[in-house]
């Protein structure tokens, strides 16, 4: 499946030049996404590029793999750090990079490009370390919706997430009102996973 030449706005951070980064760079999307949770989404798609800066100006895969854990660590750690649990991310993502490394010759974009259906698409995704079922969902919508990433099935594979004129993930933030239809989304299961849990308590 071939690239974009006009790759898409990722509207994701607030910083333009992030954003660009996550549009033209597949391995800064997915370590974004592997930074995706327990800090805000705009903090953890805007690593990408702190990282790449922290890194000495690029962002390799087979560099990032090889590289020892204390070192990498204290890449993520150095203030502002660049998640919450900085250490533990830093590890997350090396794991990620060797399995790029070791099945898709290092290249982030291999992992969606080769896979012939949507089904095989998100077997790919969630067999990288980090991502479970519902993560993995959320990133192949993320590719299909966004970078035009639509292998057979694609939506099948991703349901829900993959539903068109939706707002329940990252994967349907095109532009700053998106995001904060999706983060009222967000506050609205929240208040109702909430209830939920308080009426079976009762």
């Amino acid at each position: 499946m071939a690239r974009s030449q006009n790759p898409p706005s990722l509207p994701l951070t607030g910083d333009p030049e992030a954003d660009r980064l996550l549009a033209t760079d597949p391995l800064a999307l997915l370590i974004g996404m592997v930074l995706d949770q327990q800090i805000p989404l705009e903090r953890a798609f805007r690593s990408p590029l702190e990282l790449q800066e922290r890194l000495g100006g690029r962002l390799d895969a087979a560099d990032i793999a090889a590289r020892p854990p204390e070192e990498l660590a204290a890449a993520f750690s150095q203030k502002p750090a660049l998640h919450r649990f900085p250490g533990s991310m830093a590890g997350r993502v090396q794991q990620v990079c060797q399995v790029l490394v070791d099945h898709y010759g290092g290249d982030a974009a291999a992992l969606w490009e080769g896979a012939g259906d949507g089904d095989e698409l998100l077997r790919r995704v969630a067999s990288l370390p980090g991502f479970g079922d519902q993560k993995a969902r959320i990133f192949v919508a993320l590719l299909g919706k966004q970078l035009g990433v639509r292998p057979p099935g694609w939506e099948e594979a991703c349901a829900p997430f993959g539903r068109p004129g939706t707002h329940q993930s990252v994967a349907d933030i095109d532009s700053p009102e998106a995001l904060a239809r999706v983060r009222e989304h967000k506050a609205a299961m929240k208040a109702a996973s909430k209830a939920g849990a308080g009426a079976r308590g009762a």
